[in-house]
């Protein structure tokens, strides 16, 4: 709602604009040319009139970083335990490394970016997850350390941001009010984004770049799915992984207002535009019908 008052007050003097918000992960990050293809996809939006806000992971750097240190990453059920030494290569890692390469390869291609976490601003509030039970975790909660949950948005500090035609590149840190850091989940912090700023467009950026039958084969793409499509395809077994948790968090937003989920990677410099316009010519689309 905040981004819809921007905009009614703005659309007093300018033309409303729509927002996306935009999730990638870590391994598009470590691709030329995909991070050369984000950075088009993303002008090609602001041409078209669009605002944008980009959250980012950067679990494989993570990964590699704790591997120089002689730190095994340690997961469970494919969830990731963080320690309070864990924490400072996070913080490392995803505001002094991948957040700055990436915000300095946008501007190198005439994005403005502007690089901030969650603790700027109070931009992602969070507090400590409990012990919990997960799924293939065994029968005992499990700590999983110096991991938030998000509570709030800042939406404020988004909406200054986009006032002044600047694109907000998020690590995926957040805080608590004791100023705690926690490292927290991109693809559902990137949903709440997406709520709380009503945005219209939700894009998760990922290498696979959509939906398959068979994800060896190209033409097993699922160009279009609405919500009851999208939920046989997580019985059937076809969505599987990783990819589970980003559709089911994502499939909430639709009752929420936001228009259309996309998965879909970023090598064609086209794709989010004409995601943008409803095309199902890349990726796979989520929507109402």
């Amino acid at each position: 709602m905040k981004h819809q008052a921007m905009n009614q007050q703005a659309s007093t003097t300018t033309e409303r604009k729509p927002l996306a918000v935009i999730k990638v992960g870590g391994d598009i990050l470590l691709d030329e040319i995909q991070r050369s293809g984000l950075a088009q996809n993303i002008l090609g939006l602001i041409a078209d009139n669009w605002h944008v806000v980009v959250l980012h992971g950067g679990g494989p750097q993570l990964s590699a970083m704790q591997s120089r240190c002689g730190i095994e990453p340690r997961k469970v059920a494919g969830r990731r335990i963080t320690s309070k030494e864990d924490l400072v290569l996070v913080k490392q890692v995803l505001c002094g490394q991948v957040n700055v390469d990436l915000v300095s390869v946008m501007q190198a291609q005439g994005v403005n970016a502007f690089g901030c976490h969650g603790a700027s601003g109070k931009l992602i509030q969070a507090k400590r997850r409990p012990p919990i039970n997960v799924s293939g975790g065994g029968p005992d909660p499990i700590d999983f350390g110096e991991v938030g949950d998000v509570t709030g948005i800042n939406t404020d500090v988004l909406v200054s941001l986009l006032s002044t035609d600047l694109v907000p590149i998020i690590a995926s840190l957040g805080m608590d009010p004791s100023g705690a850091v926690f490292n927290i989940n991109a693809d559902t912090t990137v949903v709440q984004i997406a709520r709380e700023m009503s945005a219209e467009l939700l894009i998760f950026v990922t290498g696979i770049g959509g939906i398959f039958e068979d994800i060896k084969n190209p033409a097993s793409r699922f160009a279009d799915l609405d919500v009851a499509e999208a939920k046989e395809q997580i019985n059937k077994g076809v969505i599987v992984g990783g990819m589970i948790p980003k559709v089911e968090e994502a499939l909430s937003l639709l009752e929420s207002g936001v228009g259309t989920i996309a998965i879909v990677d970023a090598g064609d410099s086209t794709a989010f535009a004409s995601i943008a316009t409803g095309k199902a010519e890349f990726g796979t689309l989520i929507r109402k019908r």
